[in-house]
């Protein structure tokens, strides 16, 4: 069990905020065993086994003696790593700088975001505060925290996890709700043994997730280059500079709106979601009321280029052609159409749009935030369109597209791999918390004594802080933390 917390005077003359740590509840709250534990293994919760506080605000006004100190979020916290290149300064009250200090082998989860992502705080110097985006798990002795670390993958993993999450348009993991998570114990040298073979097993898989990252961004870049030659800049003396507007007709698509979620012409549209980078998915479609006159014209034609209108910067413009499947289907405002005009061949249109693309060109055409931007009809029809010879703009196409098939034909093999992997990590999980990964050994303390043990130690500390109410807050405050 730690010793009572270390904290200067000046905190212990300031009582913690009301939420900051909470109080586990009786280890009886685990109010039914799982089926089948292994020997020596106890059901219990996060609460029950840590010690957990929430992250700080900067919310303080004008409280006196306030400092500025460093302090990490979510944008830190990696599965398994803490990258600490760049962080946050926070401003907080000198009284409670003690109470969010990071100590070696805490716990750090992401409360919002990729909920339940975490990483240990490693054995660093200097001081270091968590925000309101983590919460900080601080395990009591006898209970390892890479096997909790792991328990945390494992519930994101399998799906769990989210069933503790509330909100309903941004999903959160409230404190309640973690201390209540529940898992199986094992005892202590069986978690250490359970967790060494994780890392062991997670290395070789990382190892070989690095090594599909590499090959995608080789094949990205691959493809890059195979499109910036194919469309060069500045253009051969015999090909025509001409402008979008000029090479074919630009048009926005039809605004939504809830008037016309509902009508007697039904029909199904396109949308941003439906529009990637040479590829249109239509296991998706949403429809909207068209009256005939509308539907006309927003209905796509075969081989009708469609543009993302609204994305973020990176993907402003990401092209694709309807090639007529399905039939009868009308596009959003949230997309432009692209239709090429005589001298204009579809297809090189589509390998233009997908140059400038990848070197960046809608991006200087681009209006919004830094997250969301848009390409509006005015601004994609000033785009320069570079025009070769029809007999010029076949060969080059059909030149790349022999090219990008070749390449293409790693994708299914680099989505099997990823496939495989994400599966025998799940696998590990379950049968590691499952207490199938490793042996049991029977002279292993059985987990229900340290629970007691846990258990004991905190009545204690409990009783103590209420006898010293009022007549001494500073032993009281220490103890209150424990």
């Amino acid at each position: 069990m730690r010793s009572q917390r270390r904290m200067c005077s000046s905190a212990c003359r300031n009582r913690p905020p009301a939420n900051c740590f909470e109080k586990g509840s009786d280890l009886n709250s685990v109010d039914r065993p799982y089926p089948c534990l292994p020997p020596g293994w106890a059901a219990t919760t996060i609460g029950e086994i840590s010690e957990t506080c929430l992250g700080k605000k900067s919310d303080y006004g004008n409280v006196a003696d306030i400092c500025t100190i460093s302090s990490v979020g979510r944008e830190n916290v990696r599965w398994g790593r803490i990258e600490i290149d760049e962080v946050a300064t926070i401003e907080i009250p000198l009284g409670e700088r003690e109470l969010f200090r990071l100590e070696p082998n805490d716990l750090l989860i992401c409360k919002i975001g990729d909920i339940g992502r975490s990483a240990i705080w490693p054995n660093s110097t200097g001081y270091m505060a968590h925000r309101d985006d983590l919460r900080r798990v601080r395990p009591y002795d006898g209970i390892d925290v890479r096997y909790l670390r792991y328990f945390m993958e494992h519930m994101s993993l399998s799906g769990e996890l989210e069933l503790y999450a509330t909100g309903s348009r941004v999903r959160y993991l409230t404190q309640k709700q973690l201390r209540s998570l529940r898992l199986q114990l094992p005892p202590y040298p069986e978690q250490r043994r359970i967790a060494a073979a994780l890392e062991d097993h997670m290395a070789h898989l990382d190892a070989g997730d690095a090594a599909m990252a590499r090959v995608s961004e080789r094949v990205e870049l691959l493809t890059k280059r195979i499109l910036l030659e194919a469309v060069p800049m500045p253009t051969p003396s015999h090909w025509d500079s001409v402008t979008v507007a000029e090479a074919g007709q630009v048009d926005v698509g039809r605004a939504r709106h809830p008037s016309r979620h509902n009508g007697p012409h039904m029909r199904p549209y396109l949308r941003v979601a439906n529009v990637y980078e040479d590829r249109i998915d239509t296991s998706d479609l949403m429809e909207m009321n068209f009256p005939p006159q509308d539907f006309e014209r927003y209905r796509l034609e075969d081989k009708d280029i469609l543009l993302n209108e609204g994305q973020s910067p990176e993907y402003l413009g990401r092209p694709a052609m309807y090639r007529g499947i399905p039939a009868d289907v009308a596009f959003t405002n949230s997309l432009l159409r692209f239709r090429a005009k005589p001298g204009v061949l579809p297809e090189w249109a589509l390998l233009v749009f997908r140059r400038h693309l990848h070197a960046g060109r809608f991006r200087c055409e681009a209006r919004g935030t830094t997250t969301l931007t848009h390409l509006t009809a005015t601004r994609l029809n000033r785009v320069d369109f570079p025009r070769p010879p029809l007999a010029e703009q076949e060969l080059i196409v059909a030149d790349v597209r022999k090219k990008l098939d070749f390449i293409q034909r790693l994708a299914p093999t680099i989505a099997a791999a990823k496939m495989r992997a994400a599966e025998l990590r799940g696998s590990l999980m379950t049968e590691a918390f499952a207490g199938r990964l490793v042996s049991q050994d029977s002279a292993d303390e059985p987990i229900s004594v340290v629970l007691e043990r846990i258990r004991a130690e905190r009545a204690t500390h409990h009783r103590v802080g209420q006898t010293l109410r009022g007549r001494n807050r500073q032993t009281y405050q220490e103890e209150a933390l424990f």
